[in-house]
């Protein structure tokens, strides 16, 4: 009984497909910004539509924005992540997205305190508007 070529290759190839991670949907949500201290924000993570991970800290240090995973203290007086990415490309992408979302909410934090402060303030008091209205000469 001789063997089909192909069906060698069936195998190799699922055990290929196997090995592909997939690729992983990372939706952020920014829960609340800190505008005092280190901790900027706390957010939510949900992975692939399957995994959820809350408590995730935008931390501010002296090397920039870095993200903390959900950690404990443990008995040492050490702080231990409770999950946390096992390769270098994914906490990559997952750093990255946390970091996008918090820029993406802090400038739409900011710009809704901004249109909020313009609607308080009465019109009178804004500057005004250029190139609009009648001019007057000779008073």
């Amino acid at each position: 009984m001789s063997k089909n070529p192909t069906d060698a290759k069936a195998p190799q190839a699922a055990q290929a497909a196997a090995e592909q991670p997939m690729p992983m949907k990372v939706d952020v949500k920014i829960g609340s910004i800190r505008p005092e201290g280190s901790v900027r924000a706390f957010a939510s993570i949900n992975l692939n539509d399957c995994f959820a991970i809350r408590n995730v800290k935008v931390v501010d240090s002296t090397k920039g924005l870095f993200v903390a995973m959900p950690s404990y203290k443990a008995g040492n007086g050490e702080y231990k992540d409770i999950c946390f990415p096992v390769t270098k490309e994914f906490r990559e992408q997952l750093n990255q997205a946390v970091i996008d979302a918090y820029h993406q909410a802090l400038t739409q934090s900011q710009n809704q305190g901004q249109a909020q402060q313009m609607a308080a303030t009465p019109p009178f008091e804004r500057a005004p508007e250029h190139g609009s209205g009648m001019k007057m000469a000779g008073l």
